[in-house]
């Protein structure tokens, strides 16, 4: 019996050494001190035996589970210790190579065009103030002097809210807001994102950005609105510009007028940008309504004012040859790294 313990060592002992990695491992304590391995057959056998015999063979078994269960767990940390070893020559880092060899981001288009607009502004003593995304019908109709009857009140182009609100239109509710915090002189802009119920096609979308504006104080009149909007203008485009106003109609102004860019391309001349015409179509403006001062608890006796809307997607894509309002908001990583305006 002693002899076929002795076997039975040397084999676990001679397995030991040739196996390479953990599964081989678990097959060699499995086949030793398994519940069918091969100690556990010897003690199956102590059944047969005298009470001397089974204290000697037990004492035995118990010697080799002992020494086979120690030997196992030292040979799992050589293993442990190989398998590092072969990963870090598979994976080692080269501590001398730059870690930041991320691709370089760099900021929206829209997002450029609107730091642009405020900084332009700013430079002209403007605030820049921002509103809530979710508005009331007062804040957003109401105040602008936009009648109950008017279409865009209506559930076709407005996103409404069971509770009464509504996704704001434009951000001339952030003009109301500036009005019944700040007394008058004040000169406020609001930039921002805004939601119409559209159709999306390659000039409109449901979701678009706005910068509006507004100027109050003693005898503010048409001129200051020209200044201001031309300065603005050429500031984007980083080139003087010509402009020209038309009547136009808006409830929260009179007059209203609609405020063309003579075209940059063409110089005048007409092209395919301008629809042959000379002329750019840019900004919806005029001088603030008394019944909107009112609104904001300005005298519309004593005060006036000047207030312009303009599409800050569509100045983006005018600036950098977009056709196609759609990729703006698409989220294509490829479209994005188109420009690298930082």
């Amino acid at each position: 019996m002693s002899n076929n313990f002795e076997k039975m060592e040397h084999s676990f002992r001679r397995r030991l050494q040739e196996i390479s990695n953990m599964k081989e491992l678990e097959e060699i304590k499995v086949q030793f001190l398994g519940k069918k391995g091969e100690l556990s057959q010897f003690m199956k056998q102590l059944k047969e035996l005298s009470n001397e015999k089974k204290a000697e063979i037990g004492k035995s078994v118990n010697r080799l589970k002992v020494l086979f269960q120690e030997k196992i767990d030292l040979r799992r940390e050589d293993l442990k210790h190989l398998e590092y070893e072969q990963r870090m020559q598979c994976e080692w880092i080269d501590i001398t190579t730059d870690p930041y060899q991320t691709e370089p981001g760099s900021l929206h288009p829209v997002t450029v065009v609107q730091q642009k607009l405020e900084d332009a502004f700013i430079a002209m003593g403007f605030q820049v103030l921002d509103g809530p995304h979710i508005e009331t019908e007062y804040y957003n109709f109401e105040a602008l002097n936009i009648a109950a009857h008017h279409p865009a009140r209506d559930m076709q182009d407005t996103f409404y809210f069971e509770d009464g609100h509504l996704l704001r239109t434009h951000t001339s509710p952030i003009q109301i807001r500036g009005m019944e915090r700040i007394q008058p002189p004040l000169r406020i802009v609001g930039p921002g994102k805004v939601f119409r119920c559209e159709r999306t096609d390659a000039s409109h979308d449901s979701c678009f950005h706005q910068f509006e504006g507004m100027m109050v104080d003693k005898d503010i009149s048409v001129a200051h609105l020209i200044y201001f909007m031309k300065t603005m203008l050429s500031e984007i485009f980083e080139n003087e510009v010509e402009v020209r106003l038309r009547p136009g109609y808006f409830p929260f102004v009179e007059p209203g007028f609609e405020l063309d860019m003579r075209c940059l391309l063409c110089k005048g001349e007409g092209c395919k940008f301008c629809k042959r015409v000379g002329w750019i179509e840019l900004i919806g403006c005029g001088m603030v309504h008394p019944n909107v001062l009112r609104a904001g608890n300005i005298d519309p006796s004593v005060y006036s004012g000047f207030a312009f809307g303009i599409g800050i997607d569509r100045l983006a894509m005018m600036k950098y040859d977009i056709t196609d309002i759609r990729p703006l908001h698409g989220g294509n990583l490829n479209f994005a790294r188109c420009f690298t305006v930082l």
